[in-house]
Order: structure tokens, then sequence, then C-alpha cells
């Protein structure tokens, strides 16, 4: 699965993993998709659908028909080569004699009531003839010669069957994606949907969650005993607060009631595990920031920051590391995760994060992290400043015209020189080698300064 994801980007795999979250998998993508576009008119399905489709996926009952021309025909991106199955055009062919045969009388209309009868005493035995059966279930029709409403009638059936035909191919593009998804994914990533895991919760657990999601869609205000609800937490193992929080679709939450849920959580008496708070900080905040496409809102900046000053651990593993993880994170994820680590991280937590950014692919956004958790002088030891410099050397040549690099390392030689060593001062100075900013004079007097006071 892990493959399978890492040809995407991040709206891409965000956009994935909304299809691939349960029974309303399908609405959630369509919701996130609208959400992308807004914030960049010019993004289409086009390269989404290509690198879903790389490795052609065909259809079990056919072995012939690509995944690809499917989902072609599902969103509208056509092309020049037939986007009808070999099993459609034989059954277009029977109907056309079957036209034929029918004569100019009754056209479509007779010939597709002829259908109908012939179909009901037919039996259901594989998925193909039924879903055949399903296109002729027409309400049969009194066919006159001439008559007008004879028309009308036809153009109602080629409508219903058009349509019945429609519905039963997006149902096995739909039943194709997801098998090929539970092939490719590791069985500890799949869960089932929603409505089938909240019968998995004890009684009491099920009464709180109905009260929590009449709170979260209520518009009116929580009084303590509304908040006294979200004690249940504590009740819940690991596997079952999963469940909760799927079952309460956190991820979707609007923004305006987030302050109130976050201040819910935090006034409990006894806190949080660390397991059941990093579950509700992924589920609740992750998408949302990653989804982020300007400036995070006031409503998001106050949940996130209230929950990492009282559960930074959790927010550094469930939060901020998948952030940095994530290839094409951009300036409004930066500023989000710079504002938690100017005021709500300690030392240690900073010190933690630094050493998360040496396992990921630097990206301009992420340089702009690593700025500021040096900026913010963390406890370094010998043997992690050491670590940075190695990555200094492997990742720095690919920014070799980037201001935001310059600066950081600007930082590293004024800031960090009593760090510096013998072995440190030779790493240093071929990353300022092939530096190519106006910062190179700045840089590299830096760099000298520490070589005459050493």
């Amino acid at each position: 699965m892990t493959m399978f994801l890492s040809r995407f980007d991040g709206q891409s795999k965000l956009l994935l993993r909304s299809l691939m979250s349960g029974a309303s998998g399908v609405h959630r993508a369509v919701d996130v998709f609208h959400r992308q576009q807004r914030s960049n008119p010019e993004m289409s399905l086009s390269h989404f659908i290509e690198k879903l489709c790389e490795d052609e996926v065909t259809s079990s009952q056919t072995g012939e028909q690509p995944l690809s021309v499917q989902i072609r025909r599902s969103v509208g991106v056509h092309d020049e080569e037939p986007l009808y199955t070999p099993l459609c055009s034989q059954r277009l062919k029977e109907l056309s004699q079957r036209l034929v045969v029918c004569g100019e009388t009754g056209g479509w209309a007779k010939c597709l009531s002829d259908q109908t009868v012939e179909s009901g005493s037919q039996s259901a035995s594989s998925l193909s003839e039924l879903g055949t059966q399903r296109k002729r279930k027409v309400s049969l029709v009194t066919v006159d010669s001439g008559d007008e409403e004879t028309g009308q009638q036809s153009k109602r059936i080629k409508m219903d069957v058009r349509g019945s035909e429609q519905k039963a191919e997006e149902q096995d593009v739909n039943k194709e994606t997801s098998e090929r998804l539970e092939r490719e994914t590791p069985a500890e990533e799949l869960q089932p949907a929603p409505d089938c895991q909240s019968e998995s919760l004890p009684e009491h657990i099920k009464v709180c969650v109905l009260q929590i999601k009449e709170l979260l869609e209520s518009h009116t205000e929580w009084d303590q005993s509304s908040m006294d609800v979200f004690k249940v937490l504590n009740d819940c193992d690991p596997a079952q607060v999963e469940v909760l929080c799927s079952t309460l679709s956190l991820p979707d939450v609007p923004e305006p009631t987030l302050p109130k849920l976050c201040s819910s959580v935090l006034t409990l008496s006894t806190d949080l595990s660390y397991s059941t708070a990093a579950a509700i900080i992924k589920s609740l905040l992750l998408e949302k920031v990653l989804s982020l496409s300007e400036p995070a809102s006031r409503c998001l900046v106050t949940a996130v920051t209230s929950l990492c000053v009282r559960y930074p651990r959790p927010m550094c593993h469930a939060l901020i590391g998948p952030i940095l993880k994530e290839k094409n994170i951009g300036n409004p994820q930066a500023e989000l995760l710079n504002r938690l680590i100017e005021g709500c991280l300690d030392s240690h937590y900073r010190l933690l994060l630094l050493q998360m950014t040496f396992k990921v692919a630097w990206s301009e956004a992420v340089l702009s992290v690593i700025h500021s958790l040096l900026e913010s002088k963390p406890d370094l030891n010998e043997e992690v400043f050491t670590q940075f410099t190695e990555q200094l050397l492997t990742q720095g040549p690919q920014f070799t015209k980037s201001v935001k690099f310059a600066k950081m390392m600007l930082t590293v030689l004024t800031k960090y020189s009593s760090h510096v060593t013998a072995a440190h001062k030779h790493s240093l100075s071929c990353c300022l080698t092939s530096n190519e900013t106006f910062l190179k004079k700045s840089l590299q007097a830096a760099l000298k300064r520490i070589t005459h006071t050493t």
C-alpha cells in the first residue's frame, strides 16, 4: 500500500485516502476534490486518474476491460478509444436485431417491452445476468401506432435504461477499485465501514457516541453536562478509540466547531492516554492541516495550539511528523508548524522534531521548519549536530540557489559556532562551495571566523 500511495502527490494522496474511507468514501472524496478545486481552479482529475491506473486492473467479469477506461467514462474524460465494453457491444447488436424484428410500429418501446416479458422468466444466476435484468425492469407500456403518448413513453424507457446502465457501471467501477485497494493494503490498515465498526462498541459507549454526534451537529452552546459526555474517552481502549473517531467522522467536523470540541477534551479531569490523544489528534486535525492551501483559520489554529500545549508528544508523532513526511507541503503548513515550535513546544520536543527532519526529504517548506527549530535553540549535543551536518551534505546540493537554505546555514554558523569541530568545518565548507545566493560571502566570512577562533 505504501508503494501504491507513493506515486501520488500530497493533494492526490489526500483525495485517495478520502476515497478509501469506508462507505462514505466516494462522497467524501468529491467534497475534498471540490475544496481543492476551489483553491486551485486549474486542478483536474486527469493526472490523478493516470497515476491510479498505472498498473491496469482488468474486470473480473470480462477479463478485457481496463480500469482506466471505466473511470474515464465515470468522470467524463474521453479519448479516441471506444468506451463500451465487448459485452456491451454484443448486447447492442442483439438489441439492433430485435428492432428489425419489431419493425416500425412500436420502435424501441415495443422492443424493450418484449425484452421485459422475456427477462421475467429468466433466473438471476450470475451478476452479469442480474445487471441485464435490472436494466430491463421497466414498467410495461401499451404501444399504439401513431399515439403521441408512445413517443413520450419510449423516451422515458430509454432514459430509465440509460440511467440504470450507468448506475450498474458505477457500481462495478467502485467494486473493482475497492477490491484492488484491499489487495494492495496491509491487513492492519484495512478498517470496516463506520456503521459496522460501531457494532463492536459496548452499549454505554454507543450511547455516548450518539450524544457526542448530536453535540457536533448542533448549533447551540455546550453546557458542562454536555461536555461531561467526553469522559467516555477514558473508558476506551486504543481499538475502541479508533472506532469512535471513525464513527463520529472527526475529519469532517466543521472548523467552527473545533474550539468547542477541543475545550471539552481539555476540561477532562483526567488526562487522556498517549494512544487516545494521538488517535484524536490524527483523526481530527491531520486531514484539515494537509489540505490547507492558505493560512490556517483562527478556529483551526486555536484547536491545534490548545491540544499541542496539553499533549505535545502525541502532537509531534500524530500530526507534525506525518506532515513533515508529505512531499508537497507548502507555506500554510510550515507557518502553522512554526507557530507551534515558537509558542507550544519546549526544548525537548523541538530537538525531537529536528531529528525527525533527518528522516524526510527536505523541501522549501521543511527548510522553513528547520530554520525555526534552529532559531529556537534546542539543546543540541555533538551526536545530533554531527547528524545534522551529514544531512546538509546529503540534501544540500539541491538547494544551491535557495535563499531559505542559505539563511538556515547562516544561523548554524552564527548561533552554533561552539558546536563546530574540525570534521564539521570540512562538511560546512563543502556546502558553501556550491552556494549561488547573494549570501555566499556572508556565509564564507562566518565560517572563516569560526576557523580563526578554534
